[in-house]
């Protein structure tokens, strides 16, 4: 499947990227504290490169050791090469993984034979365990974290905030060695002292599961948070994985090639070998502190709440470490742009599910996932309403889109101009809208009347068919396809349109 060179690490894809010409270096001096986060924001929302500042300044004034890296998935075509694509490959990766999931019996020799682009993805799963690494080339236990550039992105945030940390954890009865069994997941991370962070992971993230069984035993829970991890790693820990697979295997699918791993230094887990920096510790069952407010994807401040606190043991970092870092807020941000591709990755497992979806689009700026436009491929009444209620109920994550809109196959679920139209001409607002009361939400929703817990509409915007209506339905307008050849053939050759 991969169409473009592997990339082991962080700085293989950089390299590519600046043969793309899509690197520039910033001599300039920049604040960590509000000024690279502009910085960042004008070149993402230009569909700019990535970034790399080479004289970060830190909170007292000082420059700091470590170039900051941003942007690295600014655009679509960055996220689908982090995956080893193409952006025209997108859908193909979609429908072999969602294959990969849910494979069907071979059907002969032939077949078989076939499918060992899907073996050779399903081995390159199984991570490689090594002794030396390039991310424990330097060992630091006497930790000081504002020596890293880590930035305060928004005037209202309450402190420095590791935006781009994969953080690693595994269930209270399991070995070190049982890598299948951890969680890697993208938390906040807000550092509250030399060698302090609270760990912002919601109840129902994997790392928040994992804490619960060790919070049981009464015991201190080894963390490893991953700073400047490889590509395929970073979309894998950001992916809406099944619980019962682990991102760090599943990387291995992107990367082509098995992940290397390393035993930490003063925790018990196992760590990517090729990072640029690990912060290992520990996180007391009990002590919690105040998160936040820090800017979020809605493009508020979201309120402080208390969270766990991990005391670092130990900083491990190559040589000369780059340090990655992002920011969330409204979109555009560089989650909502893995978003849409990600959109696009789950398609066909979707349709696996739910077969009557033809495509699917979650607006990014809509938060990436409040708003679901559905096209389908409607044969009965009410099914426009039965696929609203399958996908709402299909993962944890559409669990917390307020908003689905259901439409035709000959509607363009990308174009708000298509959509415009169907809900004007095809949704009576008595008939056609299905409203749920105190479902889940995510808490950070503001226009909840309770946090966590909120309403839900469904429109069906679909031609109106059987019982569904009384009335003759109207015909759609539309010029024959020799006649649209035609107009075509007739604008280019004239060259008034081309």
């Amino acid at each position: 499947m991969r169409r473009l060179p592997p990339f082991p690490t962080l700085r293989a894809f950089l390299d590519w990227t600046a043969a793309q010409g899509q690197l520039r270096a910033i001599p300039d001096p920049v604040s960590v504290r509000h000024q690279m986060t502009a910085v960042h924001r004008a070149v993402l929302e230009r569909a700019g490169p990535v970034l790399r500042f080479d004289h970060p300044v830190l909170e007292g004034g000082t420059r700091a050791q470590a170039p900051v890296v941003v942007n690295i998935f600014g655009t679509a075509e960055r996220v689908a090469a982090g995956l080893g694509v193409t952006p025209e490959g997108v859908d193909d990766l979609g429908a072999f993984l969602a294959a990969l999931r849910a494979p069907s019996p071979p059907d002969g020799l032939r077949d078989a034979l076939s499918r060992w682009p899907m073996l050779k993805a399903a081995l390159a799963t199984r991570p490689k365990l090594t002794k030396n690494a390039p991310v424990q080339q330097r060992v630091v236990e006497t930790v000081d974290l504002a020596a890293l550039p880590i930035q305060t992105h928004w005037p209202g945030d309450a402190g420095p905030l590791i935006t781009w940390p994969v953080v690693l954890t595994r269930p209270q009865d399991s070995k070190a060695e049982e890598v299948s069994r951890y969680n890697a997941g993208v938390y906040r991370a807000q550092v509250i002292g030399r060698d302090r962070i609270i760990l912002r992971w919601l109840a129902h993230r994997g790392g928040a599961a994992h804490f619960r069984s060790w919070q049981k035993a009464g015991a201190a829970m080894p963390v490893a948070i991953v700073l400047g991890a490889d590509p395929a790693t970073l979309l894998s820990a950001a992916l809406p994985l099944p619980e019962t697979v682990s991102e760090l295997g599943f990387a291995g699918v992107f990367s082509g090639a098995r992940p290397r791993l390393v035993p930490a230094k003063t925790v018990p887990l196992m760590v990517p070998a090729d990072a640029e920096m690990v912060i290992e510790g520990w996180v007391d069952p009990t002590e919690t502190a105040p998160e936040g407010p820090f800017g979020d994807h809605t493009g508020y401040y979201n309120a402080p709440e208390p969270f766990p606190v991990m005391t670092v043991s130990a900083l491990t970092t190559r040589e000369a470490p780059l340090y990655l870092s992002t920011y969330t807020g409204r979109p555009p941000d560089e989650p909502s742009i893995i978003g849409e591709v990600f959109n696009r990755l789950a398609l066909p497992l979707i349709r696996a599910q739910i077969p009557e979806i033809r495509d699917l689009w979650l607006p990014p700026a809509a938060c990436s996932y409040r708003i679901a436009v559905i096209a389908i491929d409607k044969r009965y009444p009410g099914q426009a309403r039965r696929v609203m209620m399958a996908l709402w109920g299909m993962l944890a994550q559409f669990s917390y889109t307020k908003m689905i809109i259901v439409v035709d196959d000959d509607i363009d679920p990308r174009n708000w101009d298509d959509i415009a139209w169907a809900l004007a001409t095809r949704m009576d607002p008595g008939r056609d809208v299905m409203t749920l009361e105190r479902t889940p939400m995510d808490y950070l929703d503001f226009a909840s009347p309770e946090a966590g817990l909120a309403g839900k509409i469904g429109l069906d915007a679909t031609t109106k068919i059987g019982t569904e209506t009384t009335r003759e339905w109207g015909r759609v307008m539309q010029s024959t396809p020799e006649d649209a050849a035609f107009a075509a053939d007739l604008l280019a050759r004239r060259g008034i349109v081309t």
